[in-house]
């Protein structure tokens, strides 16, 4: 054990005696885990032996370890609503990966401060379960909770042991064949804490905060508290001290109340802060409210919450307002897998997954189709990215046989509570979405269902507004479906969007779900030309980004209609990063088993496609991108190969080996009427209006160089690629080059093979071979192949397109990282990493 851990173990077991001052202690429970697949009812009990498990760390997916096979979840199924009509069979709909049985998870933990009676109250919260946790304390079960997305707690003070040491916990986990049409992990995949209060004390989630009036010189805080007193207890002994702290930790606001009888146990108290700092997509200050709540003299408990000052509108016929500001959402939906981690939630790796969007210019997020977990929450409150936080793909009509349809009449109520009581006061956060294309769209009785939902959400949250994702117009607008919604908002179809807009009454229009273009990166496809439901023998799809799915369509159809119709309030394109599942247009064409639907590829290496979202969402920052690739086969010479430019400047020349291929520029004629034509959408005529394209540029080996012209016709920038020579030597570089010594902290690596001069050999697809020393060790890798079978975890992998990313996770301890990694035919490379003290 390292001393580290002697010390924070020490001071879990001595501080008992100490602990006067220190009312409220969380810990997690991450290592030292047990874990088996074998299903043994016996393992409830505390003498179990477990000695033979997995020792593992949660959070911990057992599934992403595979091994990948076209049988695991192999679902024979129409699609309703990908268009299907018969059943057929699906390998890989899921990921390919066995994530479907029954798990056990087993560890131990103390409280001390529960001995001699003490009256302390301890809290077990899992931050997600996948999927129906039954949880037991020694040998004694707690509680039962089934969806495997949304956090949930118990209350375990009455099954410790009497002095607090040594309980142990169980969890009994199952994945149902058919519960999913996405790899949904499997496992105590987040994290699990311990939380430690007085018998007076702030429940989970037992503050809520408004800012109701938000002006330049000052902000009003509305602060609701619940709290928890000991039967009997007198309430006008109890009173509540608030400060609100800054970003800085100076106290700004303070606030004392005191309890009656006719307050029920909740707090109501109004703060003004002076001269707030607002939460902005650029400046997403936060602030703190501290409570402490004392009885008589004595403090009981002390509960923070993060928060952030900020106003949302939605004006009707105008669009979305933020702090006053029309914004305009350029989101993105996600899954919740990590590629190559699986389900297992990492700080870091959601972090880089939002510096990833933030540069392509994304302001918003959905959490397709289900709770987010508290790390990416917390990491777009920090980091300025607003979040559309969705909670049903189901509702009690199946999509998936096993789906949550068997939850929803017990279990929908409860599971929007925790979520919104969850989120509730981040800023981040600015609509709830309550359903995905739920087949009660269609039904008589579905905008009763639909009602009743977001008055629940209006209940625990009145101040965000609530919204759907609904793919079939047809219905939705003529049955009061989509009229019950706060905030209308449709999946695909935006030729669509005038009548939908003609027959609501809310006058805005959201794409909750856009585009569904699908790529594989650095993969392109001849002739160029527009295409649906493409398949070619290599299970990939073309990287000029003109491929989509029988119902959706390419980037271009959703710019033209959300910047032509002032209704239209923004979009969330589907999706911003690959994942595992739904490996469409290869339904049943095993090994594919991962999407080609994300703008980033699996690896998190960015598509072609993200430069045009970024010239377009981030038109302040440069981006000048040139495809394809210019290293083709000798019996490729002289053939048409169109060259696209994706940038934010209007025009810009090519010029191959030197000679000019004209100048082209960006066609703001195009307009929406006329453009939805089988003939125009054949031309490109929407496509020409956000991309320069020379589609009869001939393949000579060499340079193509582009100009980019400013509006006044000025040279401002430009970038060649050439004809890559013989592959020579591995290229690395890392996202980050110093990480935190938490022993979970992680570092993504591009791994690339390159000429002589550094240019990407982009046909290469050796394997390369990975060693980790130091204070640190090798965790996963992937190469963004939907159709690799190649595990994650092992030190090695196949490069596609000539890339691939490799991931290093640190130790407990500061010191040096040495990644290495090797191939034949090529020279090697070394790349050099610090651990550092993490700050407290």
């Amino acid at each position: 054990m390292k001393k580290k851990n002697y010390l924070f173990l020490a001071l879990g077991l001595l501080c008992f005696g100490a602990l006067s001052a220190q009312v409220r202690r969380e810990f997690l429970l991450e290592k030292d885990w047990k874990f088996t697949r074998t299903d043994d009812s016996l393992a409830i009990r505390p003498d179990y032996d477990d000695a033979a498990w997995q020792s593992v760390t949660v959070p911990h997916d057992w599934a992403i370890y595979g091994p990948f096979n076209p049988n695991n979840d192999k679902q024979n199924v129409a699609i309703v609503q990908d268009g299907q009509v018969e059943p057929s069979e699906h390998a890989g709909r899921t990921g390919g990966l066995p994530f479907v049985g029954t798990g056990w998870y087993r560890t131990r933990f103390s409280v001390p401060e529960v001995a001699d009676r003490s009256g302390k109250r301890v809290t077990l919260q899992f931050d997600g379960a996948m999927s129906d946790a039954h949880v037991w304390v020694n040998g004694r079960l707690v509680g039962v909770w089934p969806y495997g997305y949304n956090t949930f707690y118990f209350d375990v003070t009455p099954y410790l042991n009497p002095d607090g040491r040594d309980n142990v916990l169980a969890v009994r986990l199952e994945n149902l064949p058919e519960s999913s049409r996405w790899y949904p992990g499997a496992g105590l995949y987040r994290n699990v804490h311990v939380i430690v209060n007085e018998a007076a004390h702030i429940p989970m989630w037992g503050s809520h905060v408004t800012t109701p009036v938000v002006e330049k010189e000052f902000a009003k805080v509305n602060l609701k508290t619940e709290v928890v007193l000991p039967e009997g207890a007198s309430v006008e002994r109890f009173r509540l001290e608030t400060e609100i702290l800054d970003s800085a930790g100076k106290a700004v606001a303070r606030a004392v109340s005191k309890l009656t009888p006719f307050d029920r146990q909740t707090f109501t108290q109004e703060l003004v802060v002076e001269h707030p700092a607002l939460w902005d997509l650029e400046t997403p200050t936060l602030y703190t409210a501290v409570s402490r709540l004392y009885e008589e003299e004595q403090l009981k408990d002390e509960y923070a919450t993060p928060f952030g000052i900020r106003t949302i509108e939605i004006r009707p016929d105008d669009g979305f307002y933020l702090n006053g500001r029309k914004t305009v959402f350029k989101g993105v939906c996600n899954h919740h897998d990590l590629g190559p981690l699986g389900a297992a939630v990492n700080d870091a790796a959601i972090r880089r997954q939002v510096r990833i969007m933030k540069d392509m210019g994304v302001n918003a997020i959905r959490t397709s189709h289900n709770m987010p977990a508290p790390e990416l929450v917390r990491a777009c409150d920090e980091m300025g990215m607003m979040l559309m936080v969705e909670t049903f793909d189901e509702w009690k009509s199946p999509k998936c046989q096993n789906g949550y349809n068997r939850l929803f009449d017990e279990w929908a109520e409860r599971d929007l509570v925790n979520v919104v009581r969850h989120y509730r006061n981040s800023p981040s956060v600015v609509m709830w979405c309550i359903g995905n294309e739920v087949p009660e769209q269609g039904t008589q009785h579905g905008a009763k269902v639909a009602r009743w939902l977001q008055d629940i959400v209006h209940r625990e949250d009145p101040t965000r507004p609530v919204t759907q994702g609904m793919d079939n117009p047809g219905a939705v607008i003529n049955n009061n479906f989509a009229a019950v919604m706060d905030v209308p908002g449709f999946n695909y179809r935006p030729f669509m969007y005038p009548e939908n807009y003609r027959k609501l009454p809310q006058q805005i229009v959201l794409g909750s779900e856009t585009a569904s273009t699908v790529s594989s990166r650095g993969v392109y496809k001849f002739p160029v030309v527009r295409a649906a439901m493409k398949t070619y023998p290599d299970h990939q799809a073309s990287s000029y980004d003109v491929e989509h799915c029988g119902w959706s369509n390419l980037p271009e159809d959703d710019f033209i209609q959300h910047e032509d119709l002032p209704y239209t309030i923004g979009e969330f394109v589907w999706t911003g990063f690959d994942y595992l599942g739904e490996p469409t247009p290869y339904y049943t064409n095993w090994p594919s088993h991962s999407s080609l639907f994300g703008i980033v590829d699996l690896a998190g290496i960015p598509k072609d496609r993200y430069y045009l979202y970024r010239s377009h969402w981030n038109p302040s920052v440069e981006t000048l991108h040139i495809l394809p690739h210019w290293s083709w086969p000798e019996e490729r010479i002289g053939d048409t190969i169109p060259v696209f430019v994706y940038t934010n400047y209007p025009s810009a020349e090519l010029f191959i080996n030197g000679v000019s291929q004209g100048v082209r520029t960006k066609d703001t004629t195009v307009r929406l009427e006329g453009s939805y034509t089988p003939e125009a959408q054949a031309a490109f005529e929407r496509q020409k209006r956000y991309r320069l394209m020379w589609m009869d540029t001939r393949y000579e080996p060499g340079t193509i160089r582009v100009v980019a012209y400013d509006s006044a016709g000025r040279a401002v920038a430009e970038r060649e690629v050439h004809t890559a020579g013989k592959p020579h030597h591995i290229e690395l570089s890392a996202d980050r080059t110093v990480l935190d010594a938490t022993g979970k902290d992680l570092s993504f690596i591009n791994v690339r093979v390159v000429d002589r001069d550094g240019n990407l050999c982009p046909d290469d697809t050796r394997e390369i071979s990975f060693r980790v020393k130091g204070a640190g060790s090798y965790r996963a890798a992937a190469n963004g192949n939907p159709a690799s079978l190649e595990l994650f975890h092992l030190p090695q992998m196949k490069l596609f397109s000539g890339q691939l990313t490799a991931i290093v996770q640190s130790a407990d301890e500061p010191g040096e990282i040495v990644f290495e990694a090797l191939a034949p035919g090529v020279r090697g490379a070394k790349l050099v990493l610090k651990t550092v003290e993490a700050e407290k």
